[in-house]
């Protein structure tokens, strides 16, 4: 973390956008050196601050669910709108070395609104020259952001519902067993529910398949002071989001 990742920005709102009855995608004025899997505190004087991951850097760009009440403050913003942001803050995803042939296949999976962080790393990967399939998991169609995204990059996207409204039925978690099972991987990424990661931790332990999960926990301060986010021993903020399971 740097001086001026502690400090929070003042940024104006320049877009938004209504993914579904309760997520927006923000568009801000502010730039950052950030990388996919970071996240910003996001401030609303008289209200509250929250960590949000990035769905995008160039500009900052935020997807938010209305949970709490900063998160409905925040998608009530309209272009013109003030929100401070501090960071990036976090331990970001990292691609894997391209092999002796050349970068391989990545698959990424995303449950919920960390579909937004799984996003700004597909660009990435598809920018160094990785091909990228991906899972999209959530409880109903109405549920569901992003395919339309991952599709206008060229990905082969499957898509779950837990209810079967769209997509496969079931859980992410099944689909990437799944494609596990027929694909020749590279590394497993992810950003999603807890159980969602914990199960796929177990599932790339058992495949013996490198992987990163962004744990996306309670944070109050960003950068491991206040002990808020501590996961058995493990500090989110300081020492995450992303948890590495066998990468080496």
């Amino acid at each position: 973390m740097t001086a001026s990742s502690s400090l929070p920005l003042v940024a104006r709102v320049v877009e938004v956008v209504r993914e579904n009855a309760r997520i927006c995608t923000l568009v801000l004025d502010r730039h950052l050196a950030a990388e996919p899997g970071q996240f910003v505190m996001a401030w609303l004087p008289g209200v509250d601050e929250r960590p949000f991951s990035l769905a995008r850097a160039r500009p900052v760009t935020l997807t938010v669910a209305s949970v709490g009440p900063l998160s409905t403050a925040v998608n009530a913003l309209r272009p013109g709108d003030q929100l401070w942001i501090r960071g990036p803050l976090g331990r970001p995803f990292a691609l894997p070395e391209p092999g002796v042939h050349g970068a391989g296949r990545l698959l990424l999976a995303a449950g919920g609104y960390g579909v937004a962080p799984m996003h700004f790393l597909a660009e990435r990967a598809l920018e160094q020259g990785w091909h990228v399939d991906a899972v999209i998991g959530a409880r109903t169609a109405e549920d569901l952001i992003f395919r339309d995204r991952f599709a206008a990059l060229g990905i082969d996207v499957r898509v779950t519902t837990d209810d079967g409204s769209l997509g496969q039925a079931g859980l992410a978690t099944d689909a990437v067993r799944d494609l596990l099972e027929r694909g020749d991987y590279r590394a497993l990424y992810a950003c999603g529910p807890e159980a969602m990661l914990e199960a796929l931790e177990r599932l790339s332990t058992t495949c013996k398949l490198p992987a990163q999960l962004s744990y996306e926990g309670t944070m109050r301060c960003g950068f491991g002071v206040c002990g808020t986010c501590a996961r058995r021993g493990w500090l989110v903020c300081r020492d995450g989001p992303v948890k590495d399971v066998g990468w080496t």
